[in-house]
């Protein structure tokens, strides 16, 4: 079960005065039988500048999340990795994983894990609690609560080979590589 994350969101009353326009437990849960943990995702935008404005929440529950943003948009979360035993590897299908969240061609055949994939973004990845591994294409980063990364656009994937869950949050932000042309 994932914890409850509080989400408070701003906006403007009739006077134009800030105030509080949702405060509770953010409402778009996603839990998959073919990958462990969850993520819950807290807000979306569609273009850029982001339109601050508007009575729209942008992570309503009936909001279809996809792991990448939309062009020239930003996805923002937080996922739960559990502790992943030794052979969980084998039993995890990622193409199915990633499928639920519309990104199964973004899996990498043949990689060292089933979870290893790629996205045209680049992502602001925050570790809150626990500790976790990034596995890239021939090595492993060892990370811990406080510690960032900038993935820009490289093969990777999250790996929590520790005793206790991980939580991390996620900005994911449409990203173009130097050609302009994208990730891939």
């Amino acid at each position: 079960m994932l914890r409850p994350i509080r989400r408070v969101v701003t906006g403007h009353d009739a006077d134009g005065r800030a105030v509080v326009v949702s405060d509770g437990p953010a409402p778009n849960i996603v839990t998959s039988e073919h990958r462990p943990g969850g993520r819950t995702n807290l807000w979306r935008t569609t273009s850029s500048p982001a339109n601050y404005g508007g009575e729209a929440d942008e992570a309503a529950s009936d909001v279809s999340f996809t792991l990448e943003p939309p062009a020239h948009g930003t996805n923002f979360r937080i996922s739960e990795y559990p502790p992943e035993p030794p052979d969980a590897t084998a039993r995890i299908d990622g193409k199915r994983a990633f499928a639920e969240v519309g990104a199964a061609h973004r899996i990498i055949e043949g990689s060292r894990h089933p979870l290893m994939h790629r996205t045209e973004t680049v992502d602001y990845a925050i570790v809150l609690e626990g500790e976790i591994d990034l596995l890239l294409d021939d090595e492993d980063v060892h990370l811990t609560a406080g510690d960032v990364v900038i993935q820009r656009g490289t093969n990777h994937c999250w790996v929590n080979r520790y005793a206790k869950p991980c939580r991390m949050a996620f900005i994911l932000i449409d990203g173009a590589d130097e050609t302009g042309t994208g990730g891939e």
